[in-house]
């Protein structure tokens, strides 16, 4: 399930907290057909709905999901606290920082972070 939200003009698909893990390009698809489909210009994913393997970067889960993103030009948010799966890899700390710094992707900790990124 998701919802539909305007935050400071931008329509944001918000995935609901409760639900199927996310871990694979099936899941992703349906996710980035639903944002298409509803005018969702991001999709915020809470971190808890994606599968372990996504914080590991060696299963190659992660890259696979935020390509489909790309690829359809969709924004994606990791939100909520990742702190445990960043303190075991800095391999993934490093990506994590990279995806922050651009328009694409962003891995943030809560809703006021994402209300203060789409804000400019």
């Amino acid at each position: 399930m998701s919802t539909l939200r305007t935050i400071h003009d931008v329509p944001v698909l918000i995935c609901d907290p409760e639900g199927e893990a996310i871990c694979g390009e099936r899941d992703v698809l349906d996710l980035v057909g639903n944002a298409a489909y509803q005018g969702a210009q991001w999709v915020v994913i809470p971190a808890g709905r994606l599968d372990e393997t996504f914080f590991r970067l060696r299963t190659r889960v992660a890259g696979e999901i935020i390509q489909k993103f790309v690829n359809y030009r969709v924004g994606v948010v990791v939100l909520g606290d990742i702190s445990r799966h960043l303190a075991s890899s800095s391999a993934l700390r490093d990506f994590v920082r990279e995806c922050n710094r651009g328009r694409q992707t962003w891995f943030l900790a809560d809703a006021e972070e994402l209300h203060e990124r789409l804000k400019g």
